[in-house]
C-alpha cells in the first residue's frame, strides 16, 4: 500500500497531537488548526486514511491511529528528528533553521538510509529541540519534564526541551543565551502575572513571561 506525502503528514500530526493528550482521540478541529487546513479538507483526508485502515474515524467523535497508522507515523517522526540532528550537528544549521528542511527529508523512503544515518550520528536519543527520537523498533525514551510555569517553588532545574517549535520562539531563546542542557535557577515567581526571574547557568538572570515559561520544559536538577 502506497502512502502519499500528504497522508504521512496527517498521520504524523495525529500522532503528535495524541501524544500531547496521552494518546487520546484527536478532533478534526485540532488537526485543522495544527496543519492550517480547512476542516472540510481534513475530513476528506480522514475518510481516505480510514479506508486505508490507518486510522479509526467516526465523524464528530474524533480520530485515533490504528497500529498500522501508528507505525507509519512513528517512522516519519524518527526520520524527521534524525535529520534535524544531522543538520545541526554535521552541517552546522541553527536549531531554528532545521524544521522546514527536515519536513522535506522525512519523506525519503529508504530504511537502509535511515539505519545508516542513525549509526553515523551515534544513535542519538533526542533531537536538537529535546524531543525523543524513536528507535528502530519505535520505542521512545520517556521524558519526565514539566513546563517551567508549572514549577511553583524556587529550585534548580535543567532545560530539556520546548513545547513551542516556531522559529520566532527558538530565536528568542537563542537571543537570551538559553540552550538545551542549561541549568536554570528559579529566583523569583511574580504572584501577579506568574512571570519568573531565572538565572541561567548561575550567571545570566532573565525574566520569563508566563507564556515563555509555559513553553520551556525542565526537569529537576539532580
Amino acid at each position: 500500500m502506497t502512502i502519499s506525502l500528504t497522508e504521512e503528514n496527517y498521520l504524523k500530526a495525529i500522532y503528535t497531537l495524541s501524544r500531547l493528550g496521552d494518546e487520546s482521540e484527536v478532533t478534526t478541529n485540532e488537526i485543522s488548526k495544527h496543519l492550517k487546513n480547512k476542516a472540510a479538507t481534513v475530513t476528506d483526508m480522514l475518510k481516505r486514511l480510514a479506508e486505508k485502515k490507518l486510522i479509526n474515524y467516526i465523524p464528530y467523535q474524533g480520530v485515533k491511529l490504528t497500529e498500522k497508522g501508528k507505525r507509519t507515523a512513528i517512522k516519519v517522526v524518527r526520520k524527521h528528528r534524525l535529520w534535524e540532528v544531522f543538520l545541526v550537528d554535521k552541517l552546522n544549521f541553527k536549531w531554528d533553521e532545521v524544521h522546514e528542511i527536515a519536513e522535506q527529508l522525512e519523506h525519503i523512503n529508504s530504511d537502509e538510509l535511515i539505519q545508516r544515518l542513525d549509526v553515523f550520528l551515534g544513535k542519538p536519543k533526542f533531537d536538537p529541540h529535546g524531543d525523543p527520537i524513536p528507535d528502530a523498533n519505535g520505542q521512545l525514551n520517556t521524558i519526565k519534564a514539566l513546563p517551567l510555569n508549572q514549577r511553583k517553588s524556587k529550585g534548580n532545574f535543567i532545560f530539556v526541551g520546548v513545547n513551542e517549535h516556531s522559529k520566532s520562539f527558538l530565536q528568542h531563546l537563542t537571543g537570551i543565551g538559553l540552550k538545551i542542557g542549561d541549568s536554570l535557577l528559579i529566583e523569583e515567581i511574580n504572584e501577579f502575572d506568574n512571570s519568573f526571574k531565572v538565572k541561567i547557568n548561575k550567571t545570566n538572570s532573565q525574566f520569563f513571561s508566563n507564556k515563555v515559561a509555559s513553553n520551556i520544559l525542565v526537569e529537576i536538577k539532580k
